[in-house]
């Protein structure tokens, strides 16, 4: 591949991990003069709360907790922090815990117990603000009584080896627990409550970003039971869940928390980072780079493969017609798609991507590099690949066949071979995945 090619992908897609960056997407969206905080246009005196507690949960809780703690410093009662990697710096007012993540595990209990105990402390004069981002969901878990955290592990692990989307597991996943799908909110309330979100879904669905803890429900115990059946899970998830779920259908369990429950004036919910605002900042920088640019979209979502295939035949028409751009180019696009596991292999949504788009691409001037923002592609250490053209007369050389990869799921592997693999290292955000797409 064209070591230039690679090196401006590379740049493109830091760009729009800086974009991502959670202390300053909170930083751009709060301001505090004396004694007034506003938050998008609203006002909040603080002069008037007893207390103030933050609770930040998430992959960016620990940036998105540091920067509130920069803003209200003393201010602040006492706060939870509770993400998958501990910080490199210090808390002052708020306790950290190390969870666990994709699969809730006994730390996730415990952390959601601790948050559960401090918003029994909060009352209608106090402020309690969230601070949310991907991978709360498994890092802050409680499930629903008579359900233990072996029944809630084995119920999301059959989904996502299932293809689950996002929308079908948070509907399944608010369902059986105390805290998703408005349980936090519940309990936070009468207190004033602010909500400041990192969004790692497509669409930027308030409920299901880390499965809506702090904003009402719209998914019902009918609608969780449904993705079950659609994916043909109902005889394979654990018996508690199954009665749980047929309890809530019949009525005999309270719904999730819905919009008329409570006074939205009590309650303020802001996005201050998403996909679109990086895909926007690795536009500006393949511009600059002197690349003729197009954001395709910030809500692609389906297989992998399939998406691939697209893409792949959106950069033929660059290549042969200039169309929708002339060379050369640079296609940027994001969101989240899936993967159904069928093989034993190793790999995550963007290396079975970029392998795909490298069977497709082959023998053609053009480089595809495909990432996660968080620097973790499915249970893997890497958040992507970069190919090109030659990608897979390279693997043949050693022997390595692109399409028994594909067959097995083992996309990592295949350009862990051939030395193509992304690896970040946890980045401390999380806004989905990337896409860039040279064309020369």
């Amino acid at each position: 591949m064209s070591l230039l090619s690679k090196e401006h992908a590379l740049e493109i897609f830091k760009e729009a991990l800086d974009a991502a960056n959670p202390r300053k997407c909170v930083l751009e969206h709060i301001n505090l003069k004396g004694d007034a905080l506003n938050i998008e246009g609203k006002e909040y005196d603080l002069t008037k709360y007893k207390s103030i507690f933050v609770i930040a949960f998430g992959k960016a809780a620990s940036s998105m907790g540091n920067a509130i703690e920069e803003v209200l410093g003393e201010r602040i009662t006492g706060g939870i922090v509770v993400s998958n990697t501990r910080p490199h710096f210090v808390f002052s007012k708020m306790k950290f815990y190390l969870s666990s993540h994709p699969i809730p595990d006994e730390r996730s209990i415990n952390a959601a117990r601790e948050v559960m105990r401090l918003l029994e402390h909060a009352g209608e004069k106090d402020l309690v603000i969230f601070l949310i981002s991907g991978g709360g969901s498994a890092l802050l878990a409680l499930p629903s009584q008579g359900i233990s955290i072996e029944d809630k592990r084995k119920v999301t692990e059959l989904l996502l080896r299932a293809g689950v989307d996002t929308y079908g597991l948070n509907a399944v996943r608010k369902h059986i627990s105390q805290m998703k799908g408005g349980g936090l909110l519940k309990k936070a309330l009468p207190a004033q409550v602010i909500t400041l979100i990192l969004s790692d879904v497509v669409g930027d669905r308030l409920d299901a970003i880390a499965s809506g803890p702090t904003v009402p429900d719209p998914t019902t115990f009918e609608d969780a039971w449904r993705v079950i059946e659609e994916l043909r899970l109902e005889h394979r998830i654990p018996p508690q869940v199954v009665i749980h779920l047929e309890e809530g259908r019949n009525g005999n369990i309270p719904e999730t928390l819905k919009r008329e429950e409570f006074d939205s004036d009590t309650v303020q919910t802001v996005i201050v980072g998403n996909n679109l605002k990086s895909l926007i900042a690795a536009e500006r920088k393949a511009g600059e780079l002197g690349y003729n640019t197009i954001l395709l979209s910030s809500q692609i979502k389906g297989e992998s493969r399939e998406v691939a295939k697209v893409i792949a035949a959106i950069a033929f028409d660059i290549e042969r017609f200039d169309i929708p751009v002339k060379k050369p180019a640079c296609l940027i696009f994001g969101g989240e798609t899936t993967v159904t596991v069928t093989g034993d292999g190793k790999g995550g949504r963007n290396t079975e991507t970029s392998l795909t788009f490298s069977m497709e691409i082959m023998g053609h001037k053009i480089l595809g590099l495909f990432c996660g923002t968080d620097g973790i592609d499915g249970p893997t250490d890497a958040a992507g690949a970069i190919c090109d053209g030659l990608t897979r007369l390279r693997a043949r050389k050693i022997k390595l066949s692109a399409r028994e990869s594909l067959i097995q799921n083992d996309s990592y592997s295949f350009f862990d071979k051939l030395g193509d693999l992304i690896k970040t290292g946890p980045t401390g955000t999380n806004v989905m995945d990337i896409g860039v797409v040279i064309v020369d």
